[in-house]
């Protein structure tokens, strides 16, 4: 082999290998990434869907309010509350039903051949008494079940989450529910959009591998340290690009998030219909459909409050508009509001002039480390503090909490992903995390380069 043939193997091969092995950490990383939110878009969805429904049951027992406290329990007044909730309903697969706590079918819109008949032996295929299931859960307070039942739509049976109450006086058990078929298929389109954003990114790594190829072979018998060095800066670039679009990632799920709200109106508009059937009832006493309203404009609060919410978790304003400290300021305050634990912020020098992407590394690292506070730290005082000086920017946040071995969760297996993915962010930007904990509290010092 000529010498100008080894030197340009000598000097193609380690970028290739290097360029390698960053694709497949990176592949590992976002699939890693794409695993955690979509547990956290899971949660997020279900827990929206858990609270739709209580909201759907609290407005189908105050549709029938004034005939279940009216003291009457004549079969006149039972059938005027069925022929009620009957008509209550949310789409194609969402109704109401109601049993007898013998098991016997009362009022089904959506099944109307099972009215009047006793299915407290009703199983589903794994063997499973729904029925019982069911009316036990409201017996014990009422609350969420899941079972297996056919979905109206498309005749087939599907997993669906119910949620149940009891009306004691009625012996009556009173219950709604969704298909989760519906919330497999939105998460599997986010299983789709997260998998063309890896494929996205090994794009381009495989692109800027092929063009750094390239380079160095048109310019391999002038290779030196100083073009070794410019690798390693390309490479640098290449992290931070895809810390960057990790970030991107979670903006856009912000906005995707805002379509579940949606489901969120519906409820709201069941109000709206409620208080309009109760105004068309009672023309002269106005006060009563008022108090649906009154609801119906409450719960619109509570979407917009959750509409910021999961848009502030996910990628805060205030870190674009305003910067670094008046984030992390409204992240505390916020914190010291939602728990009981008191929490102090302070910010001292410039910390302006940082990156953006390590502007996002400082505020998930607070972010992180507040929930592990809140989760596992049992502290009643936290302080944050934001210290600029012209060389870097240091967050340091310490607590009073009991404390944990920090080299033993570390080395954990099923542990400690929170903060490897901490130690990641901070070196892909060139920075440093160090970590203290005993039983006297735990502080974590995060300190990022200003170039």
């Amino acid at each position: 082999m000529k010498l100008r043939q080894k030197i340009l193997l000598l000097a193609i091969a380690p970028l290739i290998v290097a360029l390698l092995a960053i694709a497949v950490a990176v592949r590992h990383q976002a699939t890693l990434l794409a695993q955690q939110q979509r547990t956290s878009v899971e949660s997020a969805y279900l827990a929206s869907k858990e609270a739709e429904l209580s909201h759907y049951v609290a407005l189908a027992s105050r549709s029938i309010a004034h005939l279940y406290d009216s003291g009457r329990d004549d079969e006149a007044t039972r059938n005027e509350a069925i022929r009620i909730l009957a008509k209550l309903d949310y789409g194609d697969d969402g109704y109401f039903f109601l049993y007898e706590l013998s098991g016997k079918s009362l009022m089904h819109p959506r099944q109307p051949d099972l009215v009047g008949k006793n299915l407290w032996e009703l199983r589903d295929a794994g063997g499973n008494p729904t029925i019982q299931r069911l009316i036990a859960k409201a017996k014990d307070g009422g609350g969420l079940v899941r079972y297996l039942w056919e979905k109206p739509s498309s005749r087939k049976v599907a997993p669906k989450l119910g949620y149940v109450v009891m009306l004691p006086r009625w012996g009556w058990m009173l219950g709604t529910g969704i298909y989760l078929d519906d919330v497999d298929n939105a998460l599997a389109k986010i299983d789709t959009q997260i998998l063309g954003n890896i494929r996205s990114t090994m794009m381009w790594i495989a692109g800027i591998a092929i063009a750094s190829a390239l380079i160095v072979a048109l310019c391999g018998l002038a290779l030196n340290i100083s073009e070794y060095r410019v690798a390693d800066a390309k490479l640098r670039v290449l992290a931070q690009r895809v810390v960057r679009s990790q970030e991107e990632e979670r903006a856009r799920l912000s906005r995707d998030l805002h379509d579940g709200i949606s489901q969120w109106l519906v409820s709201i508009k069941l109000q709206v219909e409620s208080g309009i059937a109760k105004l068309a009832a009672n023309a002269t006493r106005p006060e009563i459909a008022k108090v649906s309203f009154d609801r119906a404009a409450g719960q619109l609060n509570d979407v917009l409050g959750e509409v910021r919410r999961i848009s502030h978790d996910l990628r805060p304003a205030l870190l674009d508009d305003l910067g670094l400290a008046a984030a992390l300021d409204h992240l505390t305050r916020e914190f010291n509001e939602h728990t009981s634990i008191a929490t102090g912020f302070h910010c001292d020098g410039t910390t302006d002039g940082l990156p953006d992407v390590s502007n996002t590394v400082m505020f998930r690292i607070a972010q992180e480390t507040l929930t592990n506070i809140k989760r596992h730290a049992d502290a009643t005082s936290v302080q944050v503090q934001l210290l600029g000086s012209k060389s870097d920017v240091k967050l340091v946040i310490a607590d009073n909490g009991i404390g944990f071995d920090v080299a033993g969760i570390s080395q954990h297996p099923k542990r400690g992903i929170g903060l490897r993915n901490m130690h990641e962010r901070v070196s892909a930007v060139g920075g440093k995390l160090e970590l203290t904990s005993s039983s006297e509290g735990t502080q974590v010092v995060a300190v990022l380069p200003r170039v």
